[in-house]
């Protein structure tokens, strides 16, 4: 008997195939709860890397901005709201790509699927000013501060 075919959960024949779109899950037979396997249903292991958008959030001295990475989506794909004056949150939608009955696919590791991020917006952010912007696959989403105000304080000349 060979340990191979166990290991690999019996894909013998897929397990090295370059084009194969099997996940091997080493821990996949071992009661870990954290394990690929069990942890998320397939959809989202598939679409993971689309559902986890990445954003930067960088604080200047004028604004706070934001900047996602989307590639492939067009501006009418993705919402930027302002949740409660409080809440911004960026979400858009990449849909399967429509499979014809005579294409063969030999890869498919394109994400796909919803993805929403939120993000508890700081007091002095001035949300009726947002504005943002996409442009080669990246949203940026600048948010205004308002200005601090230096307390006015004015010299007392002291008698006596």
């Amino acid at each position: 008997m060979s340990l191979i075919p166990s290991l690999f959960g019996g894909r013998r024949s897929n397990v090295f195939d370059p084009f194969s779109l099997d996940v091997w899950d080493p821990f996949k037979n071992f009661p870990f709860p954290n394990s690929l396997s069990s942890s998320f249903p397939e959809s989202a292991r598939e679409n993971s890397a689309f559902v986890s958008t990445r954003v930067d959030w960088k604080e200047t001295p004028e604004a706070h901005v934001f900047k996602a990475d989307i590639p492939g989506l067009k501006k009418e794909e993705v919402k930027v709201e302002i949740e409660d004056d409080k809440v911004l949150q960026i979400s858009g939608e990449r849909n399967f790509e429509k499979e014809d009955k005579n294409d063969t696919w030999h890869r498919v590791e394109r994400s796909s699927g919803k993805f929403m991020r939120r993000f508890r917006l700081p007091e002095n952010a001035k949300v009726d000013k947002v504005k943002a912007s996409m442009e080669n696959g990246v949203l940026t989403v600048t948010v205004p501060k308002e200005e601090i105000k230096k307390a006015d304080v004015k010299a007392i000349e002291i008698s006596g």
